[in-house]
This record gives structure tokens, C-alpha cells and sequence, in this order.
């Protein structure tokens, strides 16, 4: 059995407090994605040719200026089994290094998802990164391959991609399974209508061979890299593809890719009840917080909320009520920062007080990137989402009803909370392709050199054990941050920052176990 289901896209709240106060109760807009379409080289291949022979190698990156960064795109094979053959845009955005006399060269970043955008990302990263490291590296944001403003994926409009993704999910019989696995098939076929051929190749380990060309497009001999949450499974797959190009990749609130699909969503859901417990015996502590008497009874008052939330709805100030799904939504986009804890109050002191949940709605909205007023939603961040994880997950054996059941029950052991929750629909159960590449091994990454796990003790979306398992399957040092929220550096304190950047900059791996 294979189970994506409830996978927080996990990387899509990394700049959270900085962005969610202008953006409630509006919406800011995002760039518009690009209309660049695929391209038809004079030759194409059968498929003999390795990828790493491919005509595209040796490209150079045009930079234009874009506001305070630098701007291009390249070229990548639409399929990487044949690296000749049509080809698709990667949109690239750059910081220059601060002092390019001591340039040791350029460092990719990707902020997670799947999905997430890079380029919207950079210059967040370029407001948070250590000294040392602006100063000798150009920093290189992307959008991977279907995402924003690199050639994209469409699923449809707002309208439709709310009956996918927002309408809550009840699975009570073996004919509302059939039913949900058509729905699944029926959006898959919407989405090939409207992207083409994108939307069957936009898996992990063709943007990892689209990573290598921007290596090589930039100049590069080696690539040095920082990849968040989702961008460690693209980190640690690099390093497995390519072994001896491997620079300088740091791996911060890691996914170990060799877990289950069903490990990783009950992880999460893990991960996440102990981020609401830790809000709750921080919120239990201020004179404003919304609930009382005591940890037990205030996560009791919380699974009421839900329950109505699922059965009842909550009003907002809009046409839409707060549904059980959006709900979670309002709730988890919260937990990835500490500093978004007066935001999670704020929402639950509405509901407490009024019986309304306009606030949620806006926290739930922000997580989709979705305009509350007009319900279009602001990128393509949802569906890319989908579905990269499922071209790498692949549609697994078929759940029935008591698979799913069953499935409920050990989540809700693990939380009690969000347990449900998890386990609510069949994730990519009918999802019609799958990639033709994925990674089963990481024996190769095992032998490189040059790589740094950090893992969060609080992480919600990307458990700590998570990157104590992946820095022991690659023989890495394991950095670790005591504290909460989603990743570490750029975000938790400067003795994080320190070690990655002398790391970055000198070469010099700490000892694996130092803690900050």
C-alpha cells in the first residue's frame, strides 16, 4: 500500500511571520508564471543517450536585471530519458556575492515544498543567511521544473481546485472509495489536458538532473547547496545521482526518502501534535490565550473545534465556512514558526468568542496561496505539489476500507489531534503516472563527501528523527537546533548559522552530535 495522503507541503510556510501579517485578511499577488511553452530542438534521441551527455550541458545563464536580483532561465529535456529530445524552461534568480573578489562560487537553494517557488524565496533567504556565506557565494533561487515561473503545470482554476483540494473528504464506504479514486483519475486527466506532458515529468529526479545543468550553467565544477525540508529529498538525491560533483550540500529539516509513504504522513502527524502541545503550554502561560484549564482540557476544546468545524461548518466573513479540512489548514500553517504562536490565539479566540472563523479562513488561505475574495489561487504551488509527490510515490496497491480504517487508527494514536486527519483520503491511491526514475538506495550519497544534516528537536513537518535516520544512512554529521519550528537555519539562532556558514565558506564539517 502507498499512502502520500495529508503530506504537509512543507516548505510552503518557511517565511510565514514575515508575510502573513501583510497578507491577512488580503491576499498579496505572486508573479505571474512564465508563458514560456516547451521548445523542439532540430534532433531528438531514442533514448540511448546518458543524461549526462546531453546537447544541453555547456549552456551559458543570461542575467538580466530583476529589482534587486539577477534573472535567467536554461533549457532542460521535458523527459530526461531523452536529454536531447523537447525540451522545457527552469527560471533561475541570483544575489551576487557580496565581496566577489572572495567568490568561491554559486550555492543553489530550494526552500521545500514539492512545489514551493525559488524565486520567490531568495531574497527572504539573502534577509536571513549568515554574512559569511552572502559574502563568498552568489546565491541562486530556482523554480524546479512545473513550478511558477519555470514552463508550469495547470490543474484549473479556483473552482476546481477547491472541490480537489478544500472540500473535506468522507470515506465511510467501499463506493466513496471508487468514488474519491475517480475523482483522483478525473483531476490527473484535467491537469494533462491543461499542462501536457509537464505534468508526467515533473518528478524529483528529473529536477535533480535539471539541478545539475543549472551546476554546470553557472560555472561550477561541483555544486554547493542548501536545501529545506522537501529540498533535502532533492539534496540527498543529487548526492545519490551525482556522488563526485558533490561541493558543499547542507540538508536543514530533513526527509528521509527511504521511509514509507505511510511512515512520513504518521510522522507528520506526530510532529504536529507536539507542535500544538508546545503552542498550547506556551499559550496556557500568556493572559490572553484563549483557552484554560489546562493542557487536556484546552486540546479537548480544540477537537471540538474540528468536530464542529467537519460536521457543522464555522462562518466567515466570507461565502465559504470553515470546513474540518480548512480548519486543519488554519491551525498547522501556524506551527511551523513559534513567532506565528499569537496568530494560532488570535484565530481561536474568534472561535471561542463569536463562533465564527473568518481568521482560520485567512490562515487557511495563506497556506494554499489563495485569494479569499476571488478564490483563484496565487500559484500553481498546490497542484505541483500533488503532483510531484505522487509521479515519485507512484500509485501503490489499492486501499480498502479497512486498510483506511486501520491506517485511522494508528495515526490517532500518534495524534490525537490530527490523526483523522492524515488519514482522510486515499493521496495518490489512482494517480495514473509514476516517475521513471526514483531513488531506492543511497549508498552512493554514503560515500560522498560534503554533507551536513541540521535537524530541529520541535520540527513539526520534518520529525527530528527524521534527519538522526537520513545523517546515519549517509554517514553525515547531524548539526541539531533545541527548539521549535520547521528548519533551522536563517531562523533559529546565529550558532546554526555560524556552523553552516564556516562549513559553506571553510570547508570545515562539525562534529556530528554538536547541538546548539
Amino acid at each position: 500500500m502507498n499512502l502520500r495522503s495529508r503530506w504537509i507541503a512543507a516548505g510552503l510556510a518557511v517565511a510565514l511571520v514575515g508575510s502573513v501579517s501583510a497578507c491577512l485578511p488580503g491576499q498579496q499577488t505572486s508573479p505571474t508564471p512564465s508563458d514560456a511553452g516547451a521548445s523542439t530542438p532540430p534532433s531528438t534521441t531514442d533514448g540511448s543517450v546518458d543524461p549526462r551527455d546531453s546537447r544541453l550541458y555547456g549552456q551559458a545563464v543570461e542575467w538580466e536585471r530583476c529589482g534587486d536580483l539577477d534573472c535567467g532561465t536554461i533549457e532542460v529535456p521535458l523527459d530526461w530519458s531523452q536529454p536531447n529530445g523537447e525540451t522545457i524552461t527552469v527560471a533561475l534568480n541570483r544575489h551576487e556575492a557580496r565581496k566577489g573578489g572572495d567568490r568561491l562560487g554559486s550555492v543553489l537553494i530550494n526552500p521545500g515544498g514539492p512545489g514551493s517557488s525559488g524565486l520567490d524565496y531568495t531574497e527572504y533567504f539573502v534577509s536571513t543567511a549568515g554574512d559569511e556565506l552572502l559574502d563568498h557565494y552568489d546565491v541562486v533561487g530556482f523554480d524546479p521544473r512545473g513550478v511558477g515561473q519555470s514552463t508550469p503545470l495547470d490543474c484549473g482554476n479556483g473552482e476546481r481546485l477547491d472541490d480537489y483540494y478544500i472540500e473535506d473528504s468522507d470515506l465511510e464506504s467501499e463506493s466513496d472509495i471508487e468514488a474519491a479514486r475517480l475523482q483522483t483519475q478525473e483531476f490527473a486527466e484535467g491537469c494533462l489536458e491543461l499542462s501536457g506532458p509537464v505534468i508526467q515529468n515533473v518528478d524529483t529526479v528529473s529536477a535533480v538532473r535539471d539541478m545539475d545543468l543549472i551546476r554546470d550553467a553557472v560555472g561550477d565544477d561541483e555544486l554547493h547547496y542548501l536545501g529545506f525540508s522537501y529540498g533535502t529529498q532533492l539534496g540527498v538525491s543529487y548526492a545519490e545521482l551525482y556522488p563526485e560533483r558533490v561541493g558543499r550540500i547542507v540538508l536543514d529539516g530533513a526527509v528521509d526518502i527511504l521511509l514509507p509513504p505511510e511512515e512520513l504522513s504518521q510522522g507528520q502527524a506526530e510532529g504536529f501534535e507536539l507542535a500544538l502541545t508546545n503552542y498550547l503550554t506556551w499559550c496556557l502561560d500568556q493572559s490572553d490565550c484563549p483557552f484554560d484549564g489546562g493542557l487536556d482540557n484546552a486540546r479537548d476544546q480544540i477537537a471540538d473545534m474540528l468536530e464542529t468545524a467537519r460536521t457543522e461548518g464555522y462562518p466567515t466573513a466570507s461565502s465559504r465556512d470553515v470546513n474540518g479540512n480548512l480548519m486543519v489548514y488554519g491551525i498547522v500553517v501556524t506551527l511551523y514558526d513559534q513567532e506565528a504562536w499569537p496568530l494560532l490565539s488570535m484565530a481561536f479566540e474568534e472561535v471561542v468568542s463569536s463562533g465564527s472563523a473568518t481568521f482560520v479562513y485567512e490562515l487557511a488561505n495563506f497556506y494554499f496561496d489563495r485569494n479569499s475574495t476571488t478564490g483563484e489561487y496565487q500559484s500553481n504551488s498546490t497542484e505541483a505539489f500533488t503532483a510531484i509527490g505522487c509521479l515519485d510515490d507512484g500509485p501503490g496497491d489499492a486501499w480498502s476500507l479497512e486498510d483506511l480504517r486501520e491506517f485511522e487508527r494508528e495515526s490517532t494514536e500518534l495524534s490525537a489531534t490530527f490523526g483523522w486527519w492524515f488519514a482522510s483520503d486515499l493521496g495518490c491511491d489512482s494517480w495514473p503516472w509514476e516517475a521513471d526514475e526514483t531513488i531506492d538506495s543511497l549508498d552512493n550519497a554514503a560515500q560522498a563527501d560534503g554533507l551536513l544534516v541540521v535537524g530541529t528537536t520541535s520540527d513539526p513537518a520534518t520529525p527530528y528523527r527524521w534527519s538522526e535516520s537520513l545523517a546515519d544512512r549517509i554517514n553525515a554529521p547531524l548539526l541539531t537546533y533545541e527548539g521549535d519550528g520547521h528548519t533551522a537555519y536563517g531562523r533559529s539562532n546565529q550558532c546554526v548559522i555560524d556552523i553552516v556558514d564556516t562549513f559553506m565558506v571553510d570547508g570545515e564539517l562539525p562534529d556530528s552530535g554538536l547541538r546548539c
